[in-house]
């Protein structure tokens, strides 16, 4: 046989090899084909796997557009009736040209690709838009880029069920939505909007036959889909003209975003959406509401711009239900370089907004009323770091001030001599009652506890107030997904965690406008036109500023400051958070005024007046068996201010012995005409607000009396040094010059 003859016999063995396998992979297709269910188009289209995602507000509006998925960019499915005409078209062209005639496979394309596969002829591939989509929904189909002979039989069956089942319109339409194009980008919207900046129906005739000349090649470079889209364009009877160019400056630029993709939630939709959910999701957001608070919070920052301030959050809880409102975690990047940290969740010092919880554990334990009057007056308070000097924000006292008045003012002083009546461990529990979880003990914060020296979040202290607005009944704010959080819709159990009867006094006392004048005003921006309980916070050096504060249906709080900790300038918390807070009060109110919250049980209302004239006289609420008609002079009341009780003074030997005085005082006054006496180690040296001693070393006890000679307070401290001349105490020298160190 000649050479030309086995060449020719081999060659037809391999073929006959060829049909073998043909007619095997045909076989193993048919009988895998007939095994699977072939998906419906509503199914297909309801799992449509989205990266990105959109989160409702409780009435279906869109809040957010957030991407989860890193590695692809899908986005919602578009009908095929929001695609552009030429888009429409351009793919056609590019892909099938016989689309509407076929009933899925192009069988003069399969023979013409199948003959030339068998004697190894390249030659344009016979795919038609329905096997492509066959790949597309049977990742088996597609492995290996759906290129072997067998896939391609694979994919023709598919395709031709698919005919029988699904409109050409919806092949069409599935097919577009989830085609790979460019990188990452999947689906003709996604292309749309991240290439040119347009959503699928906005694409002109060249920007159609760019994505078309993609399908084939979706990583090609700049010359091939030039070359591409220019015989698309000329099947369109478009000319090529600059389309290189084109095609290259859509490569190089940055994404595109679509400019009306809305973004006002987006720290809420980082806890809400769920990547395996549907890519619309609703939330308890309010979408008015939401856009309120996020505008108020960035009018309100550039005009404090001056002030170094930049950071901010706003949060609205309803009542009832304990779901979220209104979240807003960040000013915005345009006023922040910590817009991504969610300033809701993060922890800070809350300032005074921690002293209504010290007042209803107060009144709670009938240590005081609403009318008892508090001592306002300088206070050297021992710890084992030494003395605590607390202050008024003002460097201000005001003596003998009532509870009311204390609270609404905000005074320091009378809170810190309050948490100590209560003990900092009794104050701790409460504030943990109340679902702040406070990190530490209440002996690591001591007195400042009360000042607000432990750090708490914007949720959990916006929801320990919704707790004193419900009565002192406490439930976790119901958010979605985390470990601790209960998911959108979940209610939790609620728990009394606080008298009922002392949260409504404690409420009544913070919607005192009155109460507030002495610190605030009376025009402030904690008055409101309705019944609103409010309190304002600021902590030290001014690196945080609060408003937190309810009505009978929501509670807002509100946080000014910076992520960075760094300390504003002059900024309160009437000037920082408070303007913020009314404004979002007003919105939430508007057309609907709340109602007044009414008295618990227990609770009486009595006609109260002061017999020295302190304050004026006013009905005030009380519980069933404290309330007094007249409230006595705190005339009596007296305590010993310096030394405090353990302290440890060391003399100087450089210093001369006449200016290390020590000088004795006490606070408050005793009944009309009588002076207090000093008796130091059991003799009287002197009597008078004020004694200054020549101190001795050695441990000393020192008494001070009344008038009858009776011990009102007794205690003891340490002088430590060189001894120096005994000298007979007088009034009126200068202040010592011992320096007093940590208590023993």
């Amino acid at each position: 046989m000649s050479e030309s003859g086995d060449c020719s016999c081999s060659r037809v063995a391999r073929a006959a090899r060829r049909i073998v396998a043909v007619v095997a992979g045909l076989v193993g297709v048919w009988g895998g084909a007939c095994a699977q269910t072939l998906p419906t188009f509503a199914q297909t289209r309801a799992a449509h796997p989205v990266s990105d995602f959109q989160l409702l507000d409780r009435r279906g509006e869109v809040l957010q557009t957030l991407r989860l998925d890193p590695k692809r960019r899908v986005l919602a499915w578009v009908p095929i009736e929001h695609m552009s005409p030429s888009l429409l078209r351009a793919m056609l062209l590019s892909e099938d040209q016989r689309f509407y005639e076929h009933s899925g496979v192009d069988w003069s394309a399969v023979a013409s690709s199948a003959w030339a596969n068998l004697w190894n002829t390249r030659t344009r591939g016979a795919s038609t838009v329905t096997m492509q989509l066959a790949g597309l929904l049977d990742e088996d189909l597609a492995r290996r880029g759906g290129r072997s002979f067998r896939q391609k039989l694979g994919q023709a069956w598919v395709a031709s069920r698919l005919e029988t089942q699904w409109t050409k319109a919806q092949i069409l339409e599935a097919y577009l939505n989830r085609v790979p194009l460019r990188g990452e980008l999947v689906g003709v919207s996604a292309a749309a909007q991240t290439l040119f900046g347009k959503r699928a129906s906005g694409l002109d005739m060249r920007e159609s036959a760019m994505l078309a000349a993609m399908l084939r090649g979706p990583n090609s470079p700049v010359e091939t889909i030039s070359a591409r889209a220019c015989g698309v364009l000329r099947a369109m009877r478009q000319n090529c003209e600059g389309l290189t160019d084109e095609v290259g400056a859509v490569l190089r630029r940055k994404a595109l975003t679509v400019a009306d993709a809305p973004q006002w939630a987006p720290h809420f939709a980082r806890l809400a959406l769920q990547p395996g959910g549907p890519a619309a999701q609703r939330s308890t957001l309010d979408a008015t509401w939401q856009r309120v608070a996020v505008q108020s919070l960035r009018r309100h920052l550039a005009e404090l711009s001056g002030r170094q301030v930049e950071d901010g959050a706003v949060l609205v809880l309803d009542n009832a239900s304990g779901e979220v409102r209104v979240w807003v975690g960040s000013s915005g990047s345009q006023l922040s370089e910590s817009a991504q940290v969610d300033h809701v969740l993060a922890r800070r010092q809350p300032g005074s907004t921690l002293k209504p919880f010290l007042y209803e554990l107060a009144i709670e334990r009938r240590l005081i009323t609403a009318a008892s009057l508090l001592d306002d007056s300088p206070a050297q308070i021992a710890t084992a770091a030494g003395l605590y000097l607390p202050q008024n924000y003002d460097k201000q006292y005001r003596g003998w001030i009532s509870a009311r008045a204390s609270l609404g003012s905000s005074l320091n002083i009378p809170a810190v001599r309050l948490s100590l009546m209560l003990t900092p461990e009794a104050v701790f529990e409460r504030l943990n009652a109340f679902g702040l979880r406070l990190p530490e003990t209440g002996g690591f914060y001591g007195p400042s506890l009360a000042l607000g020296s432990a750090d708490v979040t914007l949720l959990g202290l916006t929801n320990a107030y919704r707790a004193l607005a419900n009565g002192g009944k406490y439930s976790d704010a119901v958010l979605p997904g985390g470990e601790t959080r209960g998911a959108v819709g979940k209610r939790v159990s609620a728990r009394q965690v606080a008298d009922p009867k002392a949260s409504f006094i404690v409420g009544d006392m913070l919607a005192d406008n009155n109460a507030r004048a002495l610190t605030f005003g009376l025009s402030s921006a904690l008055a409101l036109p309705f019944p609103a309980s409010v309190k304002t916070g600021t902590s030290k050096d001014m690196r945080d500023n609060w408003c937190i504060g309810w009505t009978s249906r929501y509670t807002v709080g509100v946080w000014v400051g910076n992520s960075s900790g760094e300390a504003m300038q002059q900024v309160s918390g009437v000037s920082g958070a408070a303007p913020v807070w009314r404004e979002v009060m007003l919105a939430l109110h508007a057309g609907r005024m709340p109602e007044a919250v009414e008295a618990p049980r227990g609770v009486v209302a009595q006609q109260t007046r002061f017999d020295s004239g302190q304050e004026p006289p006013r009905r005030e609420w009380f519980i069933a068996g404290t309330e007094q008609a007249v409230i006595q002079s705190a005339g009596t009341a007296i305590a010993l201010s310096n030394p405090t009780d353990g302290a440890i003074y060391a003399l100087d030997p450089d210093i001369p012995p006449a200016a290390q005085r020590l000088r004795f005082a006490h606070e408050g006054r005793l009944e009309r005409g009588a002076t207090a006496r000093w008796r130091l180690d059991g003799r009287v040296i002197g009597q008078g607000p004020t004694l200054d001693w020549l101190p001795m070393p050695g441990r000393h006890e020192l008494a001070l009396l009344d008038g009858r000679g009776h011990v009102l307070q007794q205690v003891r401290f340490e002088v430590r040094g060189a001894g120096l001349r005994a000298s007979t105490p007088r009034r009126g020298a200068p202040q010592a010059g011992a320096s007093a160190s940590s208590p023993g």
